[in-house]
């Protein structure tokens, strides 16, 4: 079978879809030397991000082994990763609080 998402670093708390992924789909997604399954709970677009466990509100995102983000819900595992539950570091001002 196709690989259907990629992990670049065991760290990582999420996966890329490299296919739309469906509600309800399992998928399995090879971590470091092993692999884990993860029952997708809504439509993950290609290119974006799922959560492989669950991630608790406030808690740093990992992506390619570094921190993305920060949780401004609680995301569990199979759930869309994306700008409604993270809020980026990415051009936030350093020391910017961010309004939630």
């Amino acid at each position: 079978m196709a690989e259907q998402a990629i992990v670049i670093d065991p760290r990582d708390s999420v996966a890329v879809a490299v296919t739309e992924l469906a509600a309800g789909q399992s998928c399995t997604v090879r971590v470091g030397d092993g692999s884990q399954m993860v029952q997708i709970r809504e439509r993950i677009p290609l290119c974006h991000k799922f959560a492989l466990r669950r991630i608790a509100l406030g808690e740093s995102v990992l992506k390619y082994g570094e921190v993305i983000g920060e949780a401004t819900a609680e995301i569990e595992a199979g759930a869309w990763v994306h700008n409604h539950n993270i809020a980026s570091n990415r051009g936030r001002p350093q020391g910017e609080e961010d309004a939630r």
